[in-house]
This record gives structure tokens, C-alpha cells and sequence, in this order.
């Protein structure tokens, strides 16, 4: 398996990433025998539910502080009431008040590495051939699909070492959630280069938000590989404000989508750039990315 690079937005400059469990996706992704126990196990709802109720369980507190020190997360940032009592506690953990500024724009949902398009239809260049994204298909309603024809579209990436809660990119008026059946493929970057398309195949829900300068936002929520669950805290058909909290995510690697009618929304340049070079970038959640 080829490195994962990226941009670190704040410096410009070109980082490796460190990938959770890089030794079993080469294997899941790669291999013969490796592929079979994917498609017969892995993408399944089961495995993800016995794998998500182990680390709501009291039995995987002791895995905290190996990722933390594994992979150098820095705790400062976030707070608990009493301690970690399993890994999903550390998982889907909060942050301090004023860890983060709430951009004056458009602004970044989640703590990720994002790829961004201003046009849907150039979404298929970037992936490999005879992989294409079909939004129909991942929104399984063709009238909701003509109205984001041709729009704008932000894909934003959530590994397991990052902030695991999702917040709204804008304010405005928010609809109840639609969720969608489907299997539990890994959204590492790993399996997203090989197809595009398991954003249409996996479990996923949407809202969509009315706001006053983007429009109708579509906003929606990627289940993977043993991601327990996708949880919402948020109330439907009330008026929320912009870096308010929608939701979070139990155990897992997941994904958030930003979906943008034609012409309501105009992507941040060096984001459009690094995307055209093959490049996600890192984000944080309540930065401008866009307006």
C-alpha cells in the first residue's frame, strides 16, 4: 500500500499520515484471503455491533491509553467528567470550551482531511478508473438528486486518532435525519481510492439545512467498518446555530458530507488546489472552508 499524504493547511507543507491498523487493511484490501473475509464478514452489521459493544464495555478501557500514547493525542484539548471508563468514552470524547473558533464563513463540521469539489461531476477524476459516484445512488431519491446536480460537494474524512463528534457547518433550520440501509466498508483512504462508490453502498444518514446564505445544505453521516453507530443529539425542526454539535460517532474510522446546490457555495482555492493535486487536507472543526 502506497503512503497517505496530505496537507497540513496551517503550514502548507506536505505530511504522511500515520493509519490506524495499516497491516490489516493492506491485508483486507490487498490479498485473496484478505478480501473474501471483507465482503464475508467485515462489511456486515454484526461485526461492527460486536466490535462497537466491546469498546462500550468495561474490558477495553485498558486500549485507551495504548492508542493515546500510540498515536500522540493531545489530551489538552478535550475533557471528561470521571476518566474514560471504556474506549468509546475516550472515542467519541468532548472538547474544552474554546478549543476551537467558530469560523466567520462556511466552516469545517468535523476534525478530518477533507477533498473538496466545486463541481459533483469532477468527483470521478480523482478516484480510479471505472469507479464512479452516482449521487442518486447515495441519496436513493432521484427528485432530492436533480436539485444538487451540478452543486458542490465536500468530503470530509474521519480517521480513528481524530475528534469523533459532528457539528453543523451553518446555521439555519434543520429537517429530521434520514437514514439508509447498507454494509459496513472501511472509508479509510485505503479503500476510497480503490471505490468511490462505497459512500452509496455503506449505512448513512442525511439531514438537510435550510440557511439563509448556502441554501439547502445536505449534510450527511458515513457508517464504516465497526463504526458502532452514528448517534444525533441534536433536536430535528428547530433552528440551529453554525459549530453547534449534530451528533458523534461510536468506534471507527467515518466520514461527513457537505452537499451544496449549484452556485450557493464557493470552495476555499488551496482546498480545490490540493484536491486537483491528488491531496486531502487537514481541517479542523469550526475553520472557514469556504463562503
Amino acid at each position: 500500500m502506497d503512503a497517505i499524504n496530505y496537507v497540513e493547511r496551517s503550514t502548507k507543507t506536505v505530511k504522511k499520515e500515520m493509519i490506524v491498523a495499516k497491516g490489516v487493511l493492506n491485508w483486507l484490501y490487498y490479498t485473496p484471503s484478505g478480501k473474501l473475509t471483507l465482503h464475508m464478514l467485515l462489511k456486515r452489521k454484526f461485526a461492527s455491533t460486536v466490535v462497537g459493544h466491546f469498546m462500550s464495555s468495561p474490558l477495553s478501557v485498558n486500549q485507551v491509553n495504548k492508542f493515546i500514547e500510540k498515536y500522540k493525542i493531545d489530551l489538552s484539548q478535550y475533557y471528561s467528567d470521571n476518566g474514560y471508563k471504556c474506549f468509546n468514552d475516550f472515542f467519541y470524547r468532548k472538547l474544552r470550551p474554546g478549543k476551537r473558533i467558530i469560523g466567520d464563513r462556511l466552516v469545517s463540521p468535523a476534525d478530518g482531511k477533507v477533498l473538496a469539489f466545486q463541481d459533483i461531476s469532477h468527483i470521478t477524476s480523482f478516484f480510479i478508473k471505472g469507479s464512479e459516484f452516482k449521487l442518486h445512488e447515495f441519496l436513493k431519491d432521484k427528485n432530492l438528486a436533480k436539485k444538487y446536480n451540478d452543486g458542490s460537494m465536500y468530503i470530509v474524512r474521519l480517521a480513528p486518532t481524530d475528534y469523533h463528534r459532528f457539528h453543523f457547518p451553518v446555521s439555519g433550520r434543520v429537517s429530521e435525519t434520514k437514514s439508509l440501509k447498507g454494509r459496513y466498508f472501511s472509508v479509510s483512504p485505503v479503500a476510497m481510492k480503490k471505490n468511490i462508490r462505497i459512500f452509496s453502498q455503506n449505512r448513512r444518514v442525511y439531514t438537510i439545512i435550510n440557511s439563509e446564505e448556502y441554501g439547502d445544505v445536505l449534510m450527511a453521516e458515513i457508517g464504516a467498518a465497526l463504526v458502532g453507530s452514528i448517534i444525533q443529539t441534536h433536536e430535528p425542526h428547530t433552528h440551529i446555530q453554525k459549530g453547534q454539535e449534530k451528533g458523534y460517532f461510536a468506534y471507527g474510522g467515518s466520514t461527513v458530507v457537505l452537499i451544496f446546490e449549484k452556485g450557493k457555495v464557493t470552495i476555499d482555492s488551496d482546498l480545490i488546489e490540493n484536491t486537483k493535486n491528488h491531496l486531502e487536507t487537514e481541517v479542523k472543526m469550526g475553520e472557514n472552508i469556504g463562503g
